[in-house]
């Protein structure tokens, strides 16, 4: 990815001693311009880091100046101390320039239940301050910041023409492991030179979270520090977007969330598969939605895909206990275009050719077709390895 950070804001990435490893970054500066609208949507989990407690305090807000993120501690579980140490990373942040401690933002995603060790965090600020820039090499280094157990950087953008002028959507992101939707299961953060109000600004990232990283899930863990921030400049000029504009920078914005929500199973730890899973004709998204997660969920549908066996029988259970009320005898399965099960019951299939095409490809694409109604949703997931199990059991050891 070679986009540039969008008009308005100036990024930085540095090592400063958080991580065992030198040549890692792990601090990320985003310093605005001038006021920035910000809003974002935040872990579900009600034990929930000290960065997240401070960020829903400030947002949504048309005066949000700086962004700080650390990585591999992530002040969770820390008590009074990590409130404080929150607070003053976004103080530093906010002295870089010249705002109020309360006109910055702050996220931090690694370990839990560890202090910060915030002399190491005021020297990578201070050193991130002097490294700020707007080029693709200054946003990569920002992406790699935020990183823990990924495999690589995460990151997506669009230029969008709105009548005369042109908007930039960029964005980066961080996760592979402990994603489960509801919400967001990573650390994300989407910058824009759009001119956007504080009202809209909340509703679009409410809406694109629900729509992408809502949907995704590696096994179903729903972290401490989960936040996704939406930060807009203004800088492209012109008045606040609505209407129809507004209409298309959702959808643009909305597609640059999806094209970060699926890497991170993609890239889930030690997956070998991404599965694609498609559900429609049910009564109301919701209900599509919860059928679709507890396929993804599935230990036995997801050990299926990793040994790539056609076990059509594993996926159709899991939709029946999903607690989703739906006939039987108007459910049909797909796996990878092969029809599998059609109208409540198997069809013959060769289960060979199906496994070769689990096998030979990294997605797996599962489609569930019901009869109940119109509505339907795209849900993505990863296979589960004994890779995966022994990165999370040696994660702190």
């Amino acid at each position: 990815m070679t986009l540039s950070v969008p008009a308005g804001f100036r990024v930085s990435g540095v090592h400063c001693g958080i991580k065992r490893y030198p040549n890692k970054e792990d601090l990320t500066l985003v310093i605005a311009d001038g006021p920035a609208v910000a809003a974002g949507v935040y872990t579900q989990n009600l034990v929930c880091a000290a960065p997240v407690i401070v960020d829903r305090a400030r947002t949504p807000s048309d005066a949000i100046r700086a962004v700080v993120v650390n990585s591999g501690n992530a002040n969770a579980c820390t008590g009074e101390q990590g409130m404080r140490d929150a607070e003053e990373m976004t103080r530093l942040a906010a002295e870089v320039c010249d705002a109020n401690p309360e006109q910055a933002l702050v996220m931090s995603t690694g370990i839990i239940g560890h202090h910060l060790p915030m002399e190491k965090v005021a020297a990578g600020i201070a050193s991130a301050a002097g490294q700020l820039g707007d080029s693709s090499e200054h946003w990569q280094a920002a992406a790699r910041g935020i990183l823990t157990t990924d495999n690589g950087v995460k990151m997506a953008g669009k230029n969008v023409r709105l009548g005369e002028r042109e908007v930039t959507i960029a964005g980066i992101a961080k996760g592979a492991g402990m994603i489960g939707p509801n919400m967001a299961t990573f650390l994300g953060l989407v910058l824009t030179d759009a001119s956007l109000t504080v009202d809209a600004a909340q509703q679009l990232v409410t809406e694109a979270a629900d729509q992408s990283f809502n949907c995704i899930s590696v096994e179903g863990h729903t972290s401490t520090n989960d936040t996704m921030l939406l930060l807009a400049s203004g800088a492209a000029g012109g008045p606040a977007l609505s209407g129809d504009e507004l209409a298309t920078f959702e959808q643009a914005l909305i597609e640059v969330c999806i094209e970060l929500a699926r890497t991170m199973p993609d890239d889930g730890e030690g997956a070998t598969h991404l599965i694609v899973i498609d559900v429609t004709g049910c009564s109301d998204r919701a209900g599509a939605k919860q059928i679709a997660q507890t396929i993804a969920d599935s230990a036995l549908v997801k050990t299926a895909v990793t040994g790539a066996d056609p076990n059509w029988g594993r996926i159709v259970s899991a939709a029946g206990y999903a607690g989703v009320t739906f006939d039987p005898r108007g459910v049909s399965l797909k796996v990878n275009g092969f029809q599998l099960y059609e109208s409540g019951a198997p069809v013959p299939f060769d289960a060979a050719e199906v496994s070769a095409s689990i096998k030979g490809n990294r997605d797996t694409h599962v489609e569930l077709f019901f009869q109940e109604g119109t509505a339907g949703v795209r849900f993505w997931s990863t296979d589960l390895t004994a890779e995966y199990v022994r990165l999370n059991a040696d994660y702190t050891t």
